[in-house]
């Protein structure tokens, strides 16, 4: 298993600070869900947030309208945040390499050492067990 260090606190913020448009993988109608929650908090911020679930696609979440699939976007991503299984997590950080998104967010619980790896090979920045929503109030 390959090991990881996510960024420092102050690269995190960077990261943060750097980013527009986000596409949230794995993204839930239900309130009750953490990434509707974290969907919300995100458009709250003033960050352009993408839902992407292929059982929702075409309908909306927030007012934004869901996308199948990450190549579905026709905009350039900043990040892709990842609402997944940890196993789940190594196909979509290939479906972000591919669309050339600059960074892989791995959610709370969301434990993927070897996609880690590889997104930081491939030159992204890589994110793993956080939660935006969590770092950004606790590093602004």
């Amino acid at each position: 298993m390959a090991e990881f260090q996510n960024p420092t606190d102050p690269e995190i913020k960077s990261l943060l600070e750097n980013t527009k448009t986000i596409a949230l993988v794995g993204a839930s109608p239900k309130p009750d869900r953490p990434s509707n929650r974290v969907m919300k908090f995100l458009l709250d911020q003033g960050f352009h947030v993408i839902p992407v679930n292929p059982g929702q696609a075409g309908s909306t979440i927030h007012g934004q309208t869901v996308v199948a699939q990450l190549s579905d976007i026709q905009t350039p991503v900043d990040m892709v945040d990842i609402f997944r299984n940890s196993n789940d997590a190594a196909g979509v950080v290939d479906d972000a390499i591919a669309i050339g998104a600059k960074s892989v967010w791995m959610q709370l619980g969301v434990i993927n050492p070897d996609a880690f790896a590889k997104a930081r090979q491939k030159g992204l920045i890589a994110v793993m067990d956080r939660c935006p929503a969590i770092e950004l109030p606790r590093l602004s």
